[in-house]
Order: C-alpha cells, then structure tokens, then sequence
C-alpha cells in the first residue's frame, strides 16, 4: 500500500517548466528535488571551467550534449554526450568544458543544501 503523503509529493514536469537560475555569466542551473535526491540540469558555455572540488554528496553525472574534460583526483577524463560518470561521496573533481556548449545533468544525494540556500 502506498504511504499517504507519497503522492503528495509525486511531480511530473518538464524542463521548460523548471525556472532557470543563472549560476554565473557561464552557467545556468535547473533544479528539481525531492527528500533525498536531487537533479540540476546545466548549461555551461564552452571553455568554462568548475574547479576541482570536493563534497559529501554522491553524484552522478549525464552529459547530454558536448564534451568536456573532468579532472578527478589525479586523472584526466574526456566524456562527451551519452557518458556517465559516478562520483563517489568526497572525492575531488571538477571539469573544463571544451569547444562548444555542454549540457549536464548532475544527480545528487543526498540534495545539496548550498544550491537550495541561493
């Protein structure tokens, strides 16, 4: 039997529905979330660059469109649109995007507090 506020919390959207947040003058954010999961789609224009990093989410990320190099620990990776990469929780990455726009859909869990704040 299905628990009494599940459904209250079942969405079915669309991206065009999800407002778009601009993160920086390179990168716009779409942000869709639950209790413990969280999807942010982003767009980032070619040539710009995350910084490696570190946090204690676990994330996964679908590169939609483009390619871009990801920088994860000591090693160099170039995913391009169909890659999926799994980021474990603390490990430090970042990435530089390459020629064109690319688009990412980055999962996380459990939600990143510091992107809900903003």
């Amino acid at each position: 039997m299905t628990p009494p506020n599940t459904l209250a919390m079942f969405q079915h959207l669309d991206w065009s529905s999800i407002p778009v947040e601009r993160v920086n003058e390179h990168i716009t954010r779409q942000i869709v979330h639950g209790e413990r999961l969280m999807v942010c789609r982003l767009v980032l224009a070619a040539h710009t660059v995350t910084p490696v990093h570190t946090h204690l989410h676990e994330q996964i990320t679908i590169v939609e469109r483009g390619r871009a190099d990801f920088f994860v620990e000591d090693a160099k990776r170039t995913a391009s649109a169909g890659d999926v990469l799994l980021f474990p929780s603390n490990i430090r990455h970042g990435a530089t995007m390459l020629d064109e726009e690319v688009v990412l859909i980055d999962i996380f869990s459990p939600p990143r507090e510091d992107f809900l704040r903003k």
